[in-house]
């Protein structure tokens, strides 16, 4: 038989075959006189082998350990490791299936996020702010839709543990009687500070207003899960003049972030964390 036979009669491209005998799983016919490979029944039963392994679901480097074993027990053992990786997928595909029919829901009633997917609990996290919030009138602020961008960032890169317990703290600024109007009051200063320039003394005085709003807004629960000393931290990591320092401090997660505020924003929420931190302290 020629390539083009053997590859027709076992169902596989004739550039499988030539790939198979380049990693040694398929042996390489001698050539006859005229240079053509000529393929004979063995080939053919090895061939339809390794397209059924492959079938299954083996990778060739395992397909190569089972053909190696004429007896054929590293075939069960490798078939079993296959099964079991198997249910692993199968389990996580359920996983993931099961948090999109939660979101597809959340879409239909037109709770959806537009910083999801989200986790669980996250996704709860926002559909309180959004009951909380329902009825408001005019436009969202640009700070609120920042800080869902932020803490879906967070949701994604911090250990289960960490958001959940971040979450947990930041709750009590849904829930506390006033605790809504609040954020809105701080929200509605920060959005003010857009395009303030700090050089000016009005805009210190705002800056000022903005801060101290905002460190009353913020929780003691979340005083108490950063600490004192992980708020100033906080507030060191804000730099100043739209979140870089020049010390470098504002390098790095943090100073990434609020890069994206307008100085006197960064400035007001580096202010109302030191506040928080002297708060604390006290």
């Amino acid at each position: 038989m020629r390539i083009g036979e053997l590859a027709g009669i076992v169902g596989v491209t004739t550039r499988a075959i030539r790939h198979y005998h380049h990693l040694g799983l398929l042996p390489e016919p001698e050539r006859r006189s005229n240079g053509y490979r000529e393929y004979g029944l063995r080939h053919a039963v090895v061939l339809a082998r390794i397209r059924r392994l492959t079938e299954l679901g083996l990778g060739l480097a395992e397909v190569r350990d089972v053909l190696a074993d004429d007896a054929g027990r590293e075939l069960a053992e490798v078939l079993a490791e296959l099964d079991a990786d198997l249910a692993r997928q199968e389990a996580a595909i359920r996983g993931r299936r099961a948090r999109l029919r939660v979101l597809l829901d959340d879409a239909e009633r037109g709770a959806l996020s537009a910083e999801g997917p989200v986790s669980p609990e996250l996704g709860e996290f926002f559909a309180e702010l959004a009951r909380s919030t329902a009825g408001r009138e005019g436009p969202e602020s640009a700070m609120a839709a920042k800080d869902r961008e932020l803490l879906a960032l967070i949701d994604t890169t911090a250990p289960r543990e960490d958001r959940d317990r971040l979450l947990a703290a930041m709750r009590p600024a849904l829930t506390t009687p006033g605790a809504v109007e609040r954020a809105h009051e701080v929200y509605a200063l920060l959005d003010a500070l857009a395009d303030a320039d700090l050089a000016d003394p009005r805009t210190q005085a705002a800056v000022d207003e903005a801060a101290r709003a905002l460190a009353g807004a913020l929780p003691d629960s979340l005083l108490e899960e950063l600490g004192t000393e992980g708020v100033r931290a906080v507030a060191d990591g804000l730099g100043s003049g739209g979140g870089s320092s020049s010390s470098g401090s504002g390098d790095g997660f943090l100073g990434a972030f609020f890069a994206d505020f307008a100085p006197a924003q960064a400035e007001a929420v580096r202010r109302g964390m030191r506040l928080l931190g002297e708060r604390g302290a006290r």
